[in-house]
């Protein structure tokens, strides 16, 4: 009997001491939790673009500067038409935020072959006439425009866009010459001489300065957080151009001027978008281990 107490005596102080030791022993702590950073706020940012595309651009009418002065003109047909003309453009803007930017752009716009003809009726100092004029010719502009645009949403890293700019352009036309033929009408009097005479003139260069404006719309692609890439589509309008003075075929120079009537241009172009201020992609710290 007292060796069964003596035994059940050892066993308590046994697990006595267990348990004491255990208390003892410090407590490991948990691994530390990592949370994800929060993601940076849209403070928006610099970029800088390029642009490169082509134009597609009517006139109105042409028209010589002093018409009125001296005849009273008709005109019955006239067709005009350019050919397409390479687009150059450079810029910077300010993305301010998730869905609004602006920018400063400047364009060279490329010489533009001009072709047109009018047939007409007129009459000047008391003698009536008809006829054709047959026009060439080449253009080119300088186009600065402060734009505006709204982002309207991405999907599938895809922004479509709208927006507007008001600016300034410098029309310049050159090679400009006019040749086609003038049939006076038959009337009484030994002044008048039925038949039909050719007839030629050609303008030296000109430029104009006007008010231009632009509507644009198209489709941004964010090829990562630094590069956007751009297909846009831009209605254009330059304003009014001039040629410098006429000189008729015997050389005498009067002093007008032919004048291109509202010229407006539908534009196409490719752009990219440098980001000055992307915020660098989030990179986890590395797992180390040791051995």
């Amino acid at each position: 009997m007292r060796s069964v107490k003596s035994l059940l005596a050892a066993g308590a102080a046994t697990l006595i001491s267990s348990m004491a030791f255990a208390a003892d022993m410090p407590i490991a702590a948990p691994p530390p939790m990592y949370a994800p950073p929060a993601p940076p706020v849209d403070f928006g940012g610099w970029y800088l673009r390029g642009d490169i595309g082509f134009s597609n651009q009517s006139v109105k009418s042409i028209r010589k500067s002093d018409e009125s002065a001296y005849s009273q003109i008709s005109s019955l047909n006239q067709t005009t038409g350019f050919d397409a003309a390479g687009i150059y453009g450079l810029g910077v803007g300010y993305r301010v935020n998730s869905w609004f930017r602006t920018d400063f752009t400047a364009q060279y716009r490329g010489k533009s072959n001009f072709k047109g003809s009018d047939v007409f009726q007129a009459s000047a100092y008391g003698v009536g006439y008809s006829g054709i004029d047959n026009y060439s010719g080449s253009k080119s502009e300088l186009l600065f425009l402060a734009n505006a645009y709204v982002d309207l949403g991405t999907w599938w890293c895809i922004t479509p866009f709208i927006g507007a700019g008001v600016g300034a352009s410098r029309v310049s036309i050159s090679n400009f010459t006019d040749t086609g033929a003038v049939s006076p009408f038959v009337a009484p009097g030994p002044t008048v001489t039925p038949g039909t005479f050719p007839s030629y003139a050609t303008a030296a260069s000109g430029s104009k300065w006007n008010f231009a404006w632009a509507a644009h719309a198209g489709l941004a692609y964010k090829v990562n957080p630094s590069l956007t890439l751009e297909l846009a589509y831009s209605y254009v309008d330059l304003g009014p151009g001039t040629t410098g003075a006429i000189s008729d075929f015997t050389g005498f120079t009067r002093g007008n001027t032919f004048k291109f009537n509202e010229i407006t241009s539908h534009d196409v172009k490719l752009g990219v978008r440098w980001d000055l201020s992307s915020p660098p992609a989030y990179m986890p710290p590395p797992l180390v281990t040791k051995g």
